[in-house]
Protein backbone atom coordinates (compact mmCIF):
# COMPACT_ATOMS: atom_id res chain seq x y z
CA UNK A 1 0.00 0.00 0.00
CA UNK A 2 1.64 3.25 -0.94
CA UNK A 3 2.05 6.66 1.20
CA UNK A 4 -0.93 9.02 1.22
CA UNK A 5 -1.62 12.25 2.74
CA UNK A 6 1.15 14.62 3.60
CA UNK A 7 3.91 11.72 2.93
CA UNK A 8 2.78 11.18 0.02
CA UNK A 9 3.40 15.50 -0.87
CA UNK A 10 6.55 14.58 0.60
CA UNK A 11 7.83 11.82 -1.98
CA UNK A 12 6.95 14.01 -4.54
CA UNK A 13 8.61 17.17 -3.24
CA UNK A 14 11.67 14.46 -2.72
CA UNK A 15 11.42 13.23 -6.24
CA UNK A 16 11.52 17.26 -7.67
CA UNK A 17 14.30 18.14 -4.95
CA UNK A 18 16.44 15.17 -6.50
CA UNK A 19 15.49 16.09 -10.31
CA UNK A 20 16.71 19.82 -9.13
CA UNK A 21 20.02 18.05 -7.53
CA UNK A 22 20.51 15.73 -10.87
CA UNK A 23 20.64 18.69 -12.59
CA UNK A 24 22.93 20.60 -10.45
CA UNK A 25 25.35 17.27 -10.76
CA UNK A 26 25.02 18.09 -14.56
CA UNK A 27 25.51 21.44 -14.19
CA UNK A 28 28.41 21.06 -11.95
CA UNK A 29 30.20 18.35 -14.33
CA UNK A 30 29.69 20.79 -17.26
CA UNK A 31 31.02 23.49 -15.56
CA UNK A 32 34.47 21.83 -14.48
CA UNK A 33 34.71 20.48 -17.89
CA UNK A 34 34.90 23.60 -19.04
CA UNK A 35 37.13 25.20 -16.52
CA UNK A 36 39.71 21.93 -17.25
CA UNK A 37 39.49 23.36 -21.03
CA UNK A 38 39.26 26.81 -20.49
CA UNK A 39 41.24 28.90 -22.93
CA UNK A 40 42.98 30.95 -20.06
CA UNK A 41 44.15 28.21 -17.87
CA UNK A 42 45.06 25.28 -20.16
CA UNK A 43 47.46 27.75 -21.43
CA UNK A 44 49.10 28.94 -18.52
CA UNK A 45 48.99 25.64 -16.34
CA UNK A 46 49.85 23.72 -19.26
CA UNK A 47 53.93 25.75 -20.02
CA UNK A 48 57.14 24.16 -19.01
CA UNK A 49 59.66 25.86 -17.57
CA UNK A 50 62.54 23.73 -18.25
CA UNK A 51 62.25 20.76 -16.50
CA UNK A 52 59.46 22.43 -14.45
CA UNK A 53 55.53 22.14 -14.89
CA UNK A 54 53.36 24.71 -13.90
CA UNK A 55 51.48 24.34 -10.59
CA UNK A 56 48.56 21.69 -11.01
CA UNK A 57 46.87 22.41 -7.73
CA UNK A 58 43.95 24.44 -9.51
CA UNK A 59 43.37 20.96 -11.70
CA UNK A 60 42.72 18.83 -8.68
CA UNK A 61 40.54 21.23 -7.58
CA UNK A 62 38.84 20.48 -10.65
CA UNK A 63 39.27 16.80 -11.46
CA UNK A 64 37.42 16.29 -7.41
CA UNK A 65 34.69 18.86 -9.19
CA UNK A 66 34.20 15.91 -12.06
CA UNK A 67 34.02 13.55 -9.74
CA UNK A 68 31.43 15.06 -7.58
CA UNK A 69 29.23 16.06 -10.94
CA UNK A 70 29.47 12.86 -11.91
CA UNK A 71 28.38 10.81 -8.20
CA UNK A 72 26.10 13.95 -7.91
CA UNK A 73 24.05 12.68 -11.21
CA UNK A 74 24.15 9.02 -9.59
CA UNK A 75 23.00 10.24 -6.38
CA UNK A 76 20.04 12.16 -7.80
CA UNK A 77 18.80 9.44 -10.09
CA UNK A 78 19.07 6.65 -7.18
CA UNK A 79 17.02 9.70 -5.02
CA UNK A 80 13.94 9.74 -7.62
CA UNK A 81 13.64 6.15 -8.17
CA UNK A 82 13.16 5.62 -4.28
CA UNK A 83 11.14 8.18 -3.68
CA UNK A 84 9.10 6.88 -6.83
CA UNK A 85 8.76 3.02 -6.11
CA UNK A 86 8.77 3.90 -2.08
CA UNK A 87 11.76 1.62 -1.46
CA UNK A 88 12.77 1.99 2.23
CA UNK A 89 16.38 -0.02 1.07
CA UNK A 90 16.77 3.06 -1.79
CA UNK A 91 16.22 5.68 0.39
CA UNK A 92 18.51 4.27 3.10
CA UNK A 93 21.10 4.19 0.47
CA UNK A 94 20.51 7.44 -1.21
CA UNK A 95 20.49 8.76 2.56
CA UNK A 96 24.01 7.34 3.29
CA UNK A 97 25.34 8.47 -0.44
CA UNK A 98 24.36 12.03 0.32
CA UNK A 99 25.89 12.26 4.20
CA UNK A 100 29.20 10.75 2.43
CA UNK A 101 28.85 13.46 -0.62
CA UNK A 102 28.17 16.30 1.83
CA UNK A 103 31.02 15.57 3.72
CA UNK A 104 33.78 15.20 0.77
CA UNK A 105 31.97 18.75 0.09
CA UNK A 106 32.64 19.98 3.47
CA UNK A 107 36.47 18.28 2.84
CA UNK A 108 36.99 20.09 -0.31
CA UNK A 109 35.70 23.55 1.06
CA UNK A 110 37.95 23.15 3.68
CA UNK A 111 40.67 22.33 1.15
CA UNK A 112 39.67 24.71 -1.10
CA UNK A 113 39.45 27.78 1.42
CA UNK A 114 42.96 26.67 2.61
CA UNK A 115 44.68 26.49 -0.80
CA UNK A 116 43.19 29.30 -2.46
CA UNK A 117 45.93 32.13 -2.46
CA UNK A 118 48.53 28.81 -2.41
CA UNK A 119 47.11 28.41 -6.26
CA UNK A 120 47.60 31.54 -7.85
CA UNK A 121 51.04 32.12 -5.54
CA UNK A 122 52.48 28.86 -7.09
CA UNK A 123 51.57 30.30 -10.37
CA UNK A 124 53.06 34.05 -9.64
CA UNK A 125 56.13 32.14 -8.59
CA UNK A 126 56.27 30.03 -11.70
CA UNK A 127 55.76 33.32 -14.10
CA UNK A 128 58.54 35.10 -12.10
CA UNK A 129 60.98 32.52 -12.59
CA UNK A 130 60.07 32.77 -16.80
CA UNK A 131 60.22 36.28 -16.17
CA UNK A 132 63.95 35.95 -15.13
CA UNK A 133 64.94 33.41 -17.12
CA UNK A 134 63.15 35.57 -20.42
CA UNK A 135 65.22 38.87 -19.31
CA UNK A 136 69.07 36.99 -19.16
CA UNK A 137 71.06 37.53 -21.84
CA UNK A 138 70.92 33.93 -23.24
CA UNK A 139 67.58 33.32 -23.99
CA UNK A 140 68.13 30.58 -26.66
CA UNK A 141 69.16 28.33 -23.07
CA UNK A 142 65.57 28.37 -21.78
CA UNK A 143 62.28 28.80 -23.31
CA UNK A 144 61.64 31.70 -20.53
CA UNK A 145 60.85 34.04 -23.32
CA UNK A 146 57.72 31.52 -24.97
CA UNK A 147 56.29 31.01 -21.18
CA UNK A 148 56.07 34.57 -20.67
CA UNK A 149 54.53 35.41 -23.78
CA UNK A 150 51.72 32.87 -23.38
CA UNK A 151 51.36 34.55 -20.07
CA UNK A 152 51.23 37.94 -21.24
CA UNK A 153 49.14 37.31 -24.59
CA UNK A 154 46.90 35.02 -22.72
CA UNK A 155 46.28 37.40 -19.81
CA UNK A 156 46.84 40.61 -21.45
CA UNK A 157 49.15 42.08 -18.79
CA UNK A 158 53.09 42.56 -18.82
CA UNK A 159 55.70 42.30 -15.98
CA UNK A 160 55.81 41.74 -12.13
CA UNK A 161 54.02 43.24 -9.57
CA UNK A 162 57.38 45.65 -9.16
CA UNK A 163 59.55 48.41 -10.72
CA UNK A 164 60.99 46.17 -13.15
CA UNK A 165 57.34 45.14 -14.48
CA UNK A 166 56.55 49.01 -14.80
CA UNK A 167 59.50 49.45 -16.89
CA UNK A 168 59.72 46.65 -18.82
CA UNK A 169 56.88 47.83 -21.67
CA UNK A 170 59.40 50.68 -22.44
CA UNK A 171 62.36 48.45 -23.50
CA UNK A 172 61.37 45.12 -23.89
CA UNK A 173 58.57 45.17 -26.34
CA UNK A 174 59.46 41.66 -27.69
CA UNK A 175 57.88 40.02 -24.40
CA UNK A 176 54.82 42.38 -23.92
CA UNK A 177 51.67 42.62 -25.73
CA UNK A 178 51.50 45.77 -28.55
CA UNK A 179 49.68 48.58 -27.29
CA UNK A 180 49.50 52.19 -27.89
CA UNK A 181 51.47 54.27 -25.65
CA UNK A 182 49.73 56.59 -22.86
CA UNK A 183 49.94 58.25 -19.96
CA UNK A 184 47.35 55.76 -18.11
CA UNK A 185 49.61 53.03 -19.45
CA UNK A 186 52.48 54.13 -17.52
CA UNK A 187 51.28 55.52 -13.98
CA UNK A 188 48.43 52.30 -14.26
CA UNK A 189 50.25 49.39 -15.63
CA UNK A 190 48.40 46.14 -15.84
CA UNK A 191 51.36 43.59 -13.97
CA UNK A 192 50.61 39.87 -14.21
CA UNK A 193 50.71 39.39 -10.15
CA UNK A 194 47.03 41.51 -10.37
CA UNK A 195 45.94 39.36 -13.74
CA UNK A 196 46.91 35.93 -12.33
CA UNK A 197 44.72 37.12 -9.07
CA UNK A 198 41.79 38.02 -10.87
CA UNK A 199 41.97 34.96 -13.15
CA UNK A 200 41.89 32.31 -10.05
CA UNK A 201 39.62 34.25 -7.55
CA UNK A 202 37.08 34.86 -10.30
CA UNK A 203 36.73 31.05 -10.98
CA UNK A 204 36.97 30.03 -7.29
CA UNK A 205 34.25 32.59 -7.26
CA UNK A 206 31.82 30.89 -9.13
CA UNK A 207 32.59 27.08 -7.38
CA UNK A 208 32.04 28.77 -4.39
CA UNK A 209 28.52 29.44 -5.19
CA UNK A 210 27.74 26.26 -6.60
CA UNK A 211 28.60 24.26 -3.43
CA UNK A 212 26.62 26.09 -1.12
CA UNK A 213 24.12 26.05 -3.50
CA UNK A 214 24.26 22.25 -4.00
CA UNK A 215 24.67 22.02 -0.07
CA UNK A 216 21.59 23.74 0.67
CA UNK A 217 19.89 21.42 -1.60
CA UNK A 218 21.16 18.35 -0.07
CA UNK A 219 20.58 19.25 3.56
CA UNK A 220 16.70 19.41 2.26
CA UNK A 221 16.78 16.21 0.98
CA UNK A 222 18.76 14.55 3.72
CA UNK A 223 15.93 15.61 5.94
CA UNK A 224 12.76 14.74 3.05
CA UNK A 225 14.21 11.30 2.97
CA UNK A 226 14.30 10.09 6.59
CA UNK A 227 10.45 11.69 6.80
CA UNK A 228 9.82 9.78 3.76
CA UNK A 229 11.07 6.79 5.09
CA UNK A 230 9.39 7.03 8.47
CA UNK A 231 6.49 7.73 6.54
CA UNK A 232 6.81 4.50 4.74
CA UNK A 233 7.68 2.85 7.45
CA UNK A 234 4.68 3.42 9.20
CA UNK A 235 2.46 3.15 6.53
CA UNK A 236 3.39 -0.55 5.79
CA UNK A 237 2.15 -1.42 9.62
CA UNK A 238 -1.74 -0.54 8.95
Amino acid sequence: MGVEGCTKCIKYLLFVFNFIFWLAGGIILGVALWLRHDSQTTSILYLQLGDKQAPNTFYVGIYILIAVGAVMMFVGFLGCYGAIQESQCLLGTFFTCLVILFACEVAAGIWGFVNKDQIAKDVKQFYDQAFQQALMAEPEMNNGKAVVKTFHETLDCCGPDNVIGVITPLWRDDLCPKKDFTLKSVVEPTNCHKKIDELFSGKLYLIGIAAIVVAVIMIFEMILSMVLCCGIRNSSVY
